[in-house]
């Protein structure tokens, strides 16, 4: 991969955008001190470098009535080659599983998984979860309370980005 050099301006647009998408490119220019014209070059520049990947809205959960939040550890059969490959084109399909991160341990994967209720969280694992391809066990835990949300990615001083591949 290689290494995209963010300087102070580029560090400070991407702070800005991480807190509020929806500025204009004349208020961020401002928030960040350039002009206009620099700020959308620079916006563009960080886009095609894959640094920016989209924009999008943060959802509240609860108030679409998805109330139950879990993080199900998934173990998959490893005698079987084919299952790493129908594992993850069977979990994109499912739209209550908001995130899938391969992970180290005694899992395989981890899945953020959104429910309304434990009735069908229930359900969702027994008729899909544990349906996955390759799926010989699974593990979940509900979250009881989001201490620190998911929102902004951390940017350091010192390291450069990495390109996207």
């Amino acid at each position: 991969m290689e290494a995209v050099k963010l300087d102070g301006f580029d560090r400070k647009l991407l702070r800005a955008l991480q807190q509020d998408g929806r500025q204009s490119h004349v208020a961020l220019a401002q928030a960040v001190h350039l002009s206009p014209s620099q700020c959308a070059r620079r916006l563009a520049a960080l886009e095609a470098a894959g640094i920016i990947t989209g924009y999008g809205a943060r959802l509240d959960a609860k108030a679409l009535g998805l109330g139950v939040v879990a993080l199900v550890a998934v173990r998959l059969d490893r005698q079987q080659a084919s299952a790493d490959a129908a594992f993850r084109r069977a979990v994109a399909k499912l739209p209550a599983v908001t995130e899938c991160l391969m992970v180290t341990g005694d899992s395989d994967y981890l899945l953020r998984v959104l429910a309304p209720d434990l009735e069908a969280f229930s359900a969702l694992l027994q008729s899909a979860l544990l349906a996955l391809p390759g799926v010989v066990g699974v593990r979940s835990s509900l979250v009881l309370e989001t201490v620190k949300p998911a929102v902004a990615l951390p940017l350091s001083e010192e390291a450069p980005a990495r390109r996207a591949r």
